[in-house]
């Protein structure tokens, strides 16, 4: 058996087989509310519907927000990464938290939580958005996509996976009365990303062809019902597919049979987005950041802006007015090493402006590529600044955002 699980049952044990790159990994790329993960030998994970599927393929299994996940298969993760960025990528992101919500009015209900404009989203819309604290800080960010049950309108709901049990029991207690969460606790969700996604997906639910960027709808695969959406976390064109769980794995070897697709861990999703410029919830925002300075004013509606009826509201047009303190910000290090998650940004002074919140090496670009936020005067593209990386001074230069430009078929 490959990876670091011991144990038969559903509840697992971290095994101290797991090598110590995949544990770097897993803290970085776990969320704030889950720090310590990757360490605490007494943690009991869960499996996704395909964790024996990953284990046949080889994966090497990783703990991440309390799911056993892959994190590389046997060709590794630059292989993953391109064979995305050329065919088609199949990803296991069954530990996200899926949802629906009802009610008479959900979508006006929801946008007490959010900044985004939900109400005017037609059925099969979809729409990025935003969990926001009192300050105007993010709580979470999500997926919102408008469908109709029987005529009824309710809102699909994908929440990131280590956030999602805060973020249900949030949506619970804020709109009681008004609309009723329902947790989607039997469903799997498969992401295939790349530019081969289409054909392949196509021929299985051709109505997916239909679909354009931020877009979804009800199909069915064989007997199976399921959900698509044009969507990803890669900057490529691609689908989510929520599908329910006892039917996931057959799905996903239908899929992996064609001769285009490879399967794809947590290490390639990683730098995949961030070579599409895409925050990790827990780095580059979290509640201490605010939309405007990482770079997501557009996530604030603009019938929501006049109206100012959103959590944080005051704070946040306050920015808008006025420009954020800092900004995030795409940065490009010299040299072949990257730089991670914390690392001082100095300016040519050697004052420190800033700190990286995401690094890695782009194989796209064939270098390192990093995210973080400088002081608004010193994030301008072009500025040079320096890097401290394990006792040495790095250069670098402020890029940018995406790094690699999205590939999305959008509406003509």
């Amino acid at each position: 058996m490959a990876g670091f699980l011991s144990g038969q049952g559903e509840s697992l044990r971290f095994d101290d087989r797991v090598g110590q790159a995949a544990q770097r990994l897993c803290r970085r790329l776990g969320s704030n509310r889950e720090s310590g993960v990757a360490s605490n030998p007494d943690l009991e994970i869960r499996k996704t519907p395909l964790y024996d599927l990953h284990v046949a393929l080889g994966a090497r299994m990783v703990p991440f927000a309390c799911y056993a996940m892959p994190v590389q298969y046997p060709a590794g993760i630059i292989a993953e990464h391109r064979a995305t960025r050329r065919g088609a990528g199949l990803f296991d992101v069954s530990h996200m938290g899926q949802a629906i919500l009802r009610g008479d009015d959900p979508a006006t209900s929801f946008e007490r939580l959010v900044p985004g404009d939900i109400a005017g989203l037609d059925v099969g819309r979809m729409r990025y958005t935003l969990l926001l604290n009192e300050t105007g800080g993010i709580r979470d960010d999500l997926m919102v996509t408008r469908i109709e049950e029987k005529g009824a309108p309710a809102l699909f709901l994908v929440v990131n996976a280590a956030c999602k049990d805060a973020d249900f029991a949030h949506i619970t207690a804020s709109l009681a009365g008004d609309a009723k969460l329902e947790v989607l606790s039997d469903s799997a969700l498969l992401a295939l990303q790349g530019p081969g996604a289409e054909a392949v997906l196509g021929e299985l639910a051709p109505d997916c062809r239909d679909l354009v960027f931020m877009q979804g709808g009800k199909m069915r695969i064989g007997e199976v019902d399921v959900y698509i959406t044009r969507s990803g976390y890669t900057g490529e064109d691609g689908f989510e597919i929520s599908v329910p769980a006892s039917a996931a794995a057959g799905l996903a070897e239908r899929l992996l049979a064609h001769d285009d697709v490879e399967p794809v861990g947590l290490g390639a999703r990683d730098s995949l987005r961030l070579e599409a410029g895409l925050c990790l919830y827990g780095h580059d925002i979290d509640e201490t950041t605010s939309p405007i300075e990482a770079g997501l004013a557009w996530a604030v509606g603009k019938r929501r802006r006049a109206a100012g009826d959103f959590p944080g509201a005051t704070a946040i047009l306050g920015q808008l007015a006025n420009g954020p303190v800092r900004r995030r910000v795409g940065i490009r290090p010299e040299g072949r090493a990257p730089v991670r998650e914390g690392a001082p940004i100095r300016d040519a002074s050697g004052t420190e402006i800033g700190a990286v919140t995401s690094g890695g090496f782009g194989p796209s670009l064939g270098g390192p590529v990093a995210m973080g936020y400088l002081a608004a005067a010193s994030a301008e593209t072009g500025t040079e600044v320096t890097i401290e990386l394990r006792g040495r001074t790095v250069a670098a230069t402020v890029a940018d955002l995406p790094f690699v430009p999205a590939n999305y078929k959008r509406a003509r």
